[in-house]
């Protein structure tokens, strides 16, 4: 990982980070343009860990997140996919507490660091900043409520149509417009949907021959939107 503050051509900039520079007035946009930093984050590398204590509010710029927390028998329960602009690990800051999650880079990401302190002065002096910090905070917690509930009482197929579907959300698709824009392992979606790796297989492949999606090792297209959404609806 690089701690760099050095941006190259091809770096996002926090400048373009809407929910929070674009309501800052020229003051604060100085201050907060000389008291951040950038962090380059390799796929597959950990950007924290449950139990350790938040510095900042991490702001995503670039590249795809995954947040999970470790289960029983060392089995990981897929919480959020983070697509940027987002904010991510900012619960345990504003609870003062330490993360009860882990995150790590599913594709190689740029993360605009900001020091407690520098974001709590934003805060103070600019209620359009709250406003936005509210609003993920909201989300965020309608989603994992909503989750909570079909998680538990959808079965396996509605619960892995609905994940594909929140994928294709989160996402979106790529320039073919059927493509998800991520790929993942099996594992990762049988941790996203609350099954087991071999259930997951198995139901991808009937999915498959039933032409709803198709799939091309870890490249999934949605063929027939509307049958998955009824089957995540039935559940």
């Amino acid at each position: 990982m690089s701690n760099s503050n050095r941006l190259t051509g091809n770096d996002p900039d926090i400048k373009n980070f809407p929910q929070l520079y674009n309501v800052l007035n020229d003051e604060d946009k100085e201050f907060l343009l000389s008291n951040h930093k950038v962090k380059h984050y390799a796929k597959n590398e950990k950007i924290y860990g449950e139990g350790e204590k938040p510095k900042g509010l991490l702001c995503l710029g670039s590249g795809k997140v995954k947040v999970y927390k470790d289960g029983i028998g060392g089995r990981e329960q897929i919480v959020r996919m983070v697509a940027a602009p987002n904010f991510i690990g900012y619960r345990a800051l504003f609870a003062e507490d330490v993360h009860i999650a882990s995150a790590v880079a599913i594709e190689d990401c740029v993360i605009f660091h900001i020091p407690g302190n520098v974001i709590f002065k934003l805060m103070g002096s600019n209620s359009k900043v709250c406003r936005n910090l509210l609003k993920s905070f909201a989300v965020e917690l309608g989603f994992t409520r909503y989750r909570t509930v079909s998680l538990t009482q959808k079965h396996i197929r509605g619960r892995l149509a609905e994940s594909l579907l929140f994928l294709r959300e989160i996402y979106g698709f790529k320039d073919d417009g059927v493509t998800l824009d991520i790929q993942l392992s099996r594992e990762d979606i049988a941790n996203f949907s609350n099954m087991t790796t071999s259930n997951a297989i198995r139901t991808l492949s009937t999915f498959v021959n039933e032409k709803v999606i198709a799939v091309d090792g870890r490249t999934i297209k949605i063929v027939d939107q509307a049958k998955l959404e009824r089957i995540s609806k039935l559940g």
